[in-house]
């Protein structure tokens, strides 16, 4: 099946294809000069190794690559390029990078060099194992010194890095297989990219705790391998479970749930757009209304007064999030904020209170900014709101709840945002990021246990830059890590994205899910020469109000033996019971659902799904009775 990319992407630009390389049981795919989904014998061993170079906002640079040569034959490939990337001030970088890659081992060596010396906040190589089936599992740790370490991956996410001083990691692909990684040229440490919704455990160089920006010398090679060395002491041939060319099967799984609230995020500079359409949020219905409050960048009375109409013609609950500028004492400022709403006749149901400066990471080995304690800001903000339920948590992402932990014993409810384009943007990355959901809601709930928990707003483009000065423009509307607006929010990838999400996210019992606003580049609404549905509504309006209508359902798990490819979930409510199906993949899918019982497919029981499309099929029967 052809779709027109514009549909699928918001953009004609699509992702380069990957370059298959073979040498026996070890294939990898070559993408921009780096690897990915990195396989032996069928089974992922490293989702990727990359050469990568940042900027002193930690954006990725995107290289011109030359002279690119690739050959293989059946038991060995080869490739060899140059890459360079233009900075600052007329700087640049050349990097001669070597890959190659036999039965046994793939060896990618790089040596970066620069005329006039080069600002960067990392240079070097990049290596991604996966999370399924890995965390919590044993591995083995070479550190510098020679000192070798029988640990486990993380299972739970660690907010600090939890192997530091790395020249090499072991674990177990599948049984009497091992793959070493090891690296060569620096010290290397990993981090838990969970913390970012990242789906991979991130082993990078270099050390957090040398400073950042750097400066690589005026002609001085910068020179690093990595090897992975495969030990297959087996000398089968194995195919890893639940991959097939056949249909991908759903079934019934014994998990059950109650359908998330869902919320919108409306800003004081989208409020009068919103305002303006009214009638379409009735349409949608959410049960929240997400108000976001910065009077450091100027907000004040008029865009409180708009929220208040906005509130008054919303039949459901609001809350108003408060970046708190602690420029004075929390109480003071709380007070007068207090004192801006009164004069607005505004009263939210629900005040969620953060320190504006824990929107800006602190990374390891960094100092901590001045901040008042969180007790004092929370307990200011009860004097402040009285009868008002009061939330904290953080503006920004689950990596900076994971590491300054709010504590609770003030606070109704937890939050916090996610975001899949901080580290990469390409498709696959930013699909592969609901992997890590379940991970992330899971760690919540070990630190937080049974309190009211929302997420959001969780959206492909990035409000906030945790990690530096500012969101990266994209006019051009390509993928940009980083990136203030995203062309596939706006096409049939946002929606099914959105889908998996609240599909991912199910079991963490939340209190309120927000995937969007109405207006903006975050939106429902279509933007001038964007694709739409019916009623100039981005494809993401339309899961956007079923999640709406779904809020307090009865879900049922749905297992699915491609959860990479297809995810779905069976939820019940007075209308009956209906199955919902996601494609996550650009590929037309076969899904045999005749397990959950559905209607309304062919004859053989299957259904077949077109590229990044979302599907609801009745059930035939009660689900919640077997």
């Amino acid at each position: 099946m052809t779709v027109d990319a514009f549909q699928l992407y918001g953009t004609r630009l699509v992702d380069p294809s990957p370059v298959r390389l073979r040498a026996g049981k070890l294939q990898a795919d070559l993408t921009n000069g780096n690897l990915r989904t990195i396989r032996y014998d069928g089974t992922e061993v490293l989702r990727a190794i990359s050469y990568l170079v940042r900027d002193r906002d930690w954006g990725t640079y995107s290289p011109e690559i030359t002279e690119l040569r690739i050959e293989q034959n059946d038991d060995r490939f080869e490739v060899a390029y140059l890459a360079r990337c233009e900075g600052p001030d007329d700087t640049r970088l050349v990097i001669d990078v070597r890959i190659a890659g036999s039965a046994d081992r793939l060896d990618f060596e790089a040596e970066a060099i620069a005329p006039s010396g080069f600002e960067t906040n990392r240079c070097g190589f990049c290596i991604l194992h996966p999370i399924v089936g890995l965390a919590g599992s044993a591995a083995t740790v070479e550190h510098v010194d020679g000192e070798i370490v029988a640990t486990r991956f993380p299972d739970l996410i660690e907010p600090w890095q939890p192997f530091k001083d790395m020249r090499a990691i072991t674990h177990a692909v599948m049984p009497d297989v091992q793959a070493e990684c090891r690296m060569e040229g620096d010290t290397f440490e990993m981090e838990d990219q969970r913390n970012w919704s990242d789906a991979s455990y991130k082993t990078y160089v270099r050390p957090l705790a040398l400073p950042w920006p750097y400066q690589i010398a005026a002609n001085q090679p910068v020179r690093q391998k990595t090897s992975l060395v495969i030990r297959d002491i087996s000398g089968s041939t194995r195919h890893p479970p639940g991959v097939s060319g056949g249909a991908i099967k759903l079934e019934l799984g014994a998990r059950t749930g109650t359908m998330p609230d869902i919320g919108v995020i409306i800003t004081p500079e989208e409020a009068d757009a919103t305002l303006s359409a009214k009638s379409v949020l009735t349409e949608i219905a959410p049960q929240e209304l997400l108000f976001h409050f910065d009077p450091g960048a100027g907000h004040g009375v008029d865009a409180l007064r708009r929220f208040a109409m906005l509130a008054a013609a919303h039949r459901g609950r609001s809350t108003l999030e408060i970046a708190l500028a602690c420029k004075s004492s929390p109480s003071i400022e709380a007070a007068e904020i207090a004192r801006q709403m009164q004069l607005a006749e505004f009263r939210p149901d629900a005040i969620m209170i953060s320190p504006s400066v824990d929107r800006q990471s602190t990374p390891p080995g960094s100092t901590w900014p001045d901040c008042p304690p969180l007790d004092e800001i929370y307990a200011a903000a009860r004097a402040a709101f009285p009868g008002i339920r009061i939330g904290g948590g953080m503006l920004s992402y689950f990596t900076e709840l994971n590491r300054k932990r709010v504590p609770e014993g003030q606070l109704d409810f937890v939050s916090h945002c996610t975001n899949p384009i901080v580290h990469a943007a390409d498709d696959l990355s930013v699909m592969q990021t609901l992997e890590a959901l379940p991970f992330i809601t899971r760690s919540v709930r070990a630190i937080y246990g049974d309190k009211p928990y929302r997420i959001g707003p969780s959206t492909i483009p990035m409000r906030q830059n945790p990690y530096g000065s500012r969101t990266m423009d994209n006019p051009s509307g390509a993928r940009i890590p980083m990136a203030n607006r995203d062309p596939r929010h706006n096409g049939r990838f946002g929606q099914a994205f959105a889908l998996g999400y609240a599909i991912r996210v199910l079991d963490a019992d939340l209190e309120c899910l927000t995937l969007s606003a109405l207006s903006g580049p975050f939106g429902l609404i279509a933007g001038p020469g964007e694709p739409t549905e019916p009623g100039g509504r981005r494809p993401l309006f339309e899961t956007v109000r079923t999640l709406c209508q779904l809020a307090g359902a009865t879900w049922r798990e749905c297992v699915s033996s491609s959860p990479a490819e297809v995810l779905s979930f069976v939820a019940t409510d007075s209308t009956g019971a209906r199955l919902y199906v996601g494609n996550l993949t650009s590929e037309e899918r076969k899904v045999d659902c005749s397990a959950c019982g559905p209607t309304g497919k062919d004859s053989s029981g299957d259904l077949l799904l077109a590229p990044l499309a979302v599907a609801v099929l009745p059930l035939q029967r009660d689900v919640l009775a077997d």
